[in-house]
């Protein structure tokens, strides 16, 4: 992929990435997997995001440049992970939240567990990374470079199959338009409303 496509607003990114593939390589073996379901962060100018009182060592990378990954813990328990869009100096991400296994997959199950169903392999941002094996050791991650984990390009997707909406389980800003997804995908995550959810102005 190139960093170009990257260079710009995660809202206008975030929908670009649905049918790129993240793929992971580590010592058991390489998990590819396309994705499916998308969330943009705007940064500073956005509640929700974890930039948006200022840069901190925690979210040093979301700052830029373009292309690289940002990895954070959600709740103490899972892997999270971002692709760093926009210009240099101005945090801006893409949560990726659901994705479809294509390559890998009994790695990806072995991880996720043998009774998971395959729908479910990588459905939500927690179970993305388990699956792929990214641990917070990926942060800072250049996807372009041909490292251990890396963005391509897959095939395109047609415009009418992408569905907008508002972000999952986000306490600030939750109903920013902000949540990209392929339509009937069943790899996609369930929508939930925060319980901590605050009335905000719409993005």
């Amino acid at each position: 992929m190139n960093v170009d496509l990257l260079a710009h607003p995660a809202e206008e990114v975030a929908p670009r990435l649905l049918g790129s593939v993240l793929a992971c390589r580590t010592p058991e073996g390489t998990v590819g997997i396309a994705i499916t379901e998308t969330e943009a962060y705007s940064g500073t100018a956005d509640p929700a995001s974890h930039a948006y009182r200022g840069r901190t060592p925690r979210n040093a990378v979301m700052f830029g440049p373009a292309g690289h990954l940002y990895v954070y813990r959600s709740h103490g328990l899972h892997w999270c992970a971002n692709v760093v869009t926009g210009v240099d100096g101005i945090a801006s991400a893409v949560l990726i939240r659901a994705g479809r296994v294509i390559e890998g997959e009994d790695l990806a199950r072995e991880r996720r567990g043998e009774r998971v169903e395959t729908a479910r392999l990588a459905r939500g941002p927690g179970n993305f990374c388990q699956a792929l094996g990214i641990t917070g050791g990926h942060n800072g991650a250049n996807l372009l470079s041909g490292a251990s984990v890396t963005l391509t390009e897959g095939d395109p997707v047609p415009t009418a199959l992408v569905r907008i909406g508002p972000r999952v389980g986000v306490s600030r800003a939750h109903d920013w338009q902000h949540r990209f997804f392929l339509a009937g995908d069943p790899t996609v995550s369930a929508y939930r409303l925060s319980p901590r959810a605050k009335p905000s102005a719409g993005a």
